[in-house]
C-alpha cells in the first residue's frame, strides 16, 4: 500500500516537472521569436529612416548648392543665348543679351567687353562677392558666371518690364504715384536688407533708375552691384580709392576728401526719391531757373509751406497726397549735406509707411549758398549703365 502511495507520488512529481520545462520551453521560444521580430522591425525602421535622412540630407546640400552662384561654361552661355541673339542693351563694361535655361526659365547674360581693362575686372568680381551673397526680393538674383579666357559674364534672372527709368523719363510710358510709391518701398526694403541683413554690409554705390529693375508685377530689384563693396559692421567708415556712383546721384562725399559710410547710398536713394516724385529728371536745363534743379525746388517750396503747388505740378490726385509728401520729406532728409543727419533706410521705410513721425527737415543745400543758388554746378549726366533689363519697356499706364 505504501510502495502504491510513493510510486503515484513520484509519477505526479514527474508529470509536473515535465509540464513546468514544456511550458518554460514554450516561452522562451515565444520571447526568442518576439526579440527576433523586434530586431528586424528596428532594423528595418534604422534602415528606413538612414534611407529618408540620406535623401534629406542630399536634397538640403543641392538646394544650397542651387543658391549659389553658378559657374557656367562658354559653351553653356552660348547655348542659353542662342549664341547671343537677342541682344537687350549695352553699356561700358558689356552688352546684356536674352536667354533661357533648358528648363524654360529666361534669363539675362552681360558679356563683358573682350577689351576689358583692369576696372572692368574690378566690378565682374565686385558683382559676385557682393550680390551672389545675397538673397532678397527686392534685389536682383545672380544666377551663375562664366569665367574662361574667351568669355566673362554674368548671368541674372531676366526681368520683364526693363528699368524703372523707361518709366520715370518716358511721357509714354507714365506709372501713377501709387505704383510708384511702392516701388519707393520696395527699393529702400532692398538697400536695408544690404546695409543691415547681410553677414556682411554691402555699400552699393551707385542707386539710381538705371540700376532698379522691375519684374513682371512691377516690382522693383535692385541691380548691377559692379561698384559694390563689402564692409566690416565693425568699421563705420569705408576706404574709398577713386570717384564712384553718378553724377547727380553720388553723396558730396565721394566726391570730396571726405570720411565715406553707407550713408552714401542713403543720399543716392533720396535723389532717386526726387525723380520718382516728379517723374521726371532732377535737372533739367532750359527750365526756369528756379525749376531746374528739382530738389532745390521741393526745398524752396517746403520752405514756403507750399507742397500743394508741388502736387499740382506732379499731377499727383488727390488721394495720394499724403503718400507724395511723405516721400518729399523723407526725400530731403535723405539728402543731408552731412552723413550722420541722414536716417539710416530703416528709418526712412518707416517715415513712408507712416509709422514714424517725420521731423521737419532742416535745408540740406546750404552749400549752394557758395554757388549763388545756382544749379548749374551739377552735371546733366545720366549715368546709364548696362543692367539686366530689357530694352523695351512696355507703354500702358498702370
Amino acid at each position: 500500500m505504501s510502495a502504491t502511495i510513493v510510486l503515484v507520488v513520484v509519477g505526479a512529481t514527474v508529470i509536473t516537472v515535465l509540464a513546468i520545462a514544456f511550458i518554460r520551453c514554450r516561452l522562451k521560444k515565444r520571447m526568442q521569436a518576439r526579440n527576433t521580430s523586434t530586431q528586424e522591425t528596428s532594423v528595418s525602421a534604422v534602415n528606413v529612416d538612414s534611407k529618408v535622412d540620406m535623401v534629406t540630407v542630399e536634397r538640403f546640400l543641392e538646394d544650397i548648392v542651387k543658391e549659389k552662384p553658378v559657374r557656367f561654361t562658354t559653351q553653356n552661355i552660348i547655348d542659353f543665348t542662342q549664341n547671343f541673339v537677342k541682344k537687350l542693351g549695352s553699356g561700358g563694361f558689356g552688352t546684356v543679351y536674352k536667354g533661357q535655361f533648358p528648363n524654360g526659365v529666361q534669363i539675362a547674360v552681360k558679356a563683358l567687353h573682350k577689351t576689358q581693362d583692369k576696372r572692368a575686372e574690378e566690378q565682374f568680381m565686385a558683382e559676385i562677392g557682393t550680390i551672389g551673397r545675397t538673397h532678397h526680393i527686392n534685389l536682383v538674383r545672380l544666377y551663375g558666371f562664366c569665367f574662361d579666357d574667351t568669355l566673362k559674364a554674368l548671368v541674372y534672372e531676366y526681368m520683364e518690364k526693363g528699368s524703372l527709368d523707361g518709366y520715370l523719363f518716358n511721357e509714354n510710358q507714365k506709372l501713377k504715384c501709387g505704383k510708384l510709391y511702392e516701388i519707393a518701398i520696395g527699393i529702400a526694403k532692398g538697400i536695408r536688407y544690404l546695409h543691415d541683413e547681410c553677414q556682411k554690409k554691402i555699400v552699393h554705390y551707385d542707386i539710381k533708375p538705371g540700376n532698379i529693375l522691375l519684374d513682371a508685377n512691377f516690382s522693383p530689384k535692385v541691380a548691377d552691384f559692379g561698384l559694390a563693396m563689402l564692409c566690416d559692421r565693425d568699421n563705420s567708415h569705408v576706404s574709398v580709392t577713386g570717384g564712384r556712383g553718378t553724377p547727380g546721384y553720388a553723396a558730396p562725399e565721394l566726391w570730396i576728401p571726405y570720411p565715406v559710410t553707407h550713408k552714401c547710398d542713403v543720399y543716392s536713394y533720396g535723389m532717386l526719391l526726387f525723380e520718382i516724385l516728379g517723374r521726371r529728371r532732377n535737372l533739367i536745363l532750359g527750365l526756369a531757373e528756379s525749376r531746374e534743379w528739382f530738389p532745390r525746388w521741393i526745398w524752396d517750396k517746403f520752405e514756403e509751406g507750399e507742397l500743394d503747388s508741388v502736387m499740382s505740378n506732379c499731377g499727383i490726385e488727390y488721394t495720394d497726397r499724403d503718400k507724395a509728401e511723405r516721400m518729399c520729406k523723407v526725400a530731403l532728409w535723405c539728402v543731408q549735406y552731412q552723413p550722420d543727419a541722414r536716417p539710416s533706410m530703416n528709418s526712412a521705410i518707416r517715415m513712408l509707411e507712416g509709422e514714424e513721425e517725420i521731423i521737419a527737415p532742416m535745408n540740406p543745400f546750404p552749400y549752394m549758398i557758395f554757388f549763388g543758388g545756382s544749379s548749374s554746378q551739377w552735371s546733366k549726366t545720366r549715368g546709364d549703365s548696362t543692367n539686366t533689363a530689357t530694352a523695351t519697356n512696355d507703354g500702358e499706364e498702370k
